[in-house]
């Protein structure tokens, strides 16, 4: 299968505005979890500096999107996060922070959840099950019980509460070579066991298809699966799911300021087709509307059955 194999499914991809600048701030994280589409974990280095960080910053200053997405790696552990979220606040910008929860207790984060809730950050939490054992063979040992304690952190300070105005929403990944089950129906049940087990709330559940990319893709191949995997994915193609697709409303940009359309090919290296350039602030953001997307066999994970996105399934 092949790029060809995918566009002659979808057609050509397009990016039909500009909402979103979504950026991996490096590799490294304090957990290296097996689905982890990066492969990201405590010995990666790479990691963006602070000329960087202020160009980008300059760039939103002078360019008009909606959202910044802050993701890795574990985001809050590199040096500019927190210099970005003010500078986005301060633009008036919706920020995100892709934290995988157990970072809170990491050294030197005492004040994170505060800092968090002070800029008002929406959080996007990894929490791939509500069953402890599946949590912590994805993730690594005592995960899921650090993540239970962030969300009573979180929650503390008004995260995922009906009239808190701070957002919480969790991020479900499956554990192995499935598609997610239908979101509605399991957020239904992460409510119920969250709430009646752990006292916790949150506002919403996104449901994230695994992507055969790096770990999980040496993962697939160590099980004799890869094959397989990828058949689902093309096998469930769902043409519905191609208008909401995260790439036609975001660019995304990696550690060192280059430009991809989505996360899953800045992974791949797979750069933005139509770009002359590589780095984000070689373009306006009027400059990136209307370009082609560049898309390849991994495109079906987010296409597969209901579909899935940074804010989860695209279709019901």
């Amino acid at each position: 299968m092949s790029a060809s194999a995918f566009a002659e499914r979808a057609g050509t991809l397009q990016r039909d505005t500009l909402e979103t600048l979504q950026l991996n701030l490096g590799k490294y994280c304090n957990l290296a979890c097996t689905h982890c589409h990066v492969e990201a974990g405590p010995n990666r280095t790479e990691m963006m500096d602070s000329p960087t960080a202020r160009r980008i910053a300059a760039w939103l200053g002078a360019n008009r999107v909606r959202n910044l997405d802050l993701t890795g790696g574990a985001p809050e552990l590199n040096a500019q996060f927190r210099f970005l979220v003010e500078t986005g606040r301060a633009l008036g910008l919706h920020v995100m922070d892709r934290c995988n929860l157990t970072v809170l207790f990491e050294p030197g984060q005492a004040d994170l959840a505060e800092f968090l809730a002070g800029y008002r950050v929406e959080v996007i939490a990894s929490l791939p099950c509500y069953s402890p054992d599946n949590v912590d063979k994805q993730r690594g040992n005592r995960v899921f019980e650090q993540s239970i304690a962030a969300l009573r952190q979180l929650n503390q300070l008004g995260y995922g509460q009906p009239a808190g105005g701070l957002l919480l929403n969790l991020v479900y990944n499956p554990v192995g070579a499935h598609l997610p089950p239908a979101q509605t129906s399991l957020e239904a049940r992460y409510r119920q066991e969250l709430s009646e087990h752990y006292g916790i709330v949150f506002n919403r559940l996104f449901t994230i298809t695994n992507m055969p990319i790096r770990r999980f893709r040496h993962y697939l191949q160590r099980m004799g699966q890869l094959d397989t995997y990828n058949r689902l994915l093309s096998d469930n193609f769902n043409p519905s799911t191609l208008v909401g697709l995260m790439c036609r409303s975001l660019v995304s940009v990696d550690w060192q300021g280059r430009l991809y359309d989505c996360d899953f090919n800045q992974m791949l290296d797979l750069t933005a087709l139509g770009t002359t350039g590589r780095f984000l602030w070689e373009y306006s953001a009027a400059d990136l509307i209307g370009r082609p997307i560049a898309t390849g066999e991994h495109c079906f994970g987010c296409t597969a059955g209901s579909g899935s996105s940074c804010g989860g399934a695209l279709a019901t």
